[in-house]
């Protein structure tokens, strides 16, 4: 999937029409950041997020966009809404279907 189509279907996930392309941009590369240091702890990344991670991808964006201004909220309640964040990060488990690819030395 290239980042214009990533960006296209997380401007549907927000359900931002007026959102800024530049600022999801920014949460696309917030999260291929982070989906690639869970799978290559250890270095070697490739430049991309690897297909089988780009709707983790799209998630984590989604996630990362969704809680703009409420950033490290552990808890939060009024008139019946509450609202708690796993971390002051991802949740680990947006991220539990990611394998770490570990290589033997060369």
């Amino acid at each position: 999937m290239t980042h214009a189509e990533k960006l296209h279907k997380l401007t549907i996930l927000v359900e931002d029409k007026d959102a800024d392309n530049e600022r999801l941009s920014i949460y696309l590369d917030i999260a291929k950041t982070i989906i690639l240091n869970k799978a290559y702890p250890y270095g070697n990344q490739p430049d991309d997020v690897p297909s089988k991670y780009e709707h983790v991808q799209l998630n984590v964006a989604t996630y990362l966009y969704n809680k703009r201004g409420a950033e490290g909220e552990t808890q939060h309640n009024e008139n019946g809404i509450n609202r708690t964040y796993e971390s002051a990060s991802v949740p680990e488990s947006m991220l539990r279907e990611v394998v770490s690819f570990v290589g033997l030395p060369k």
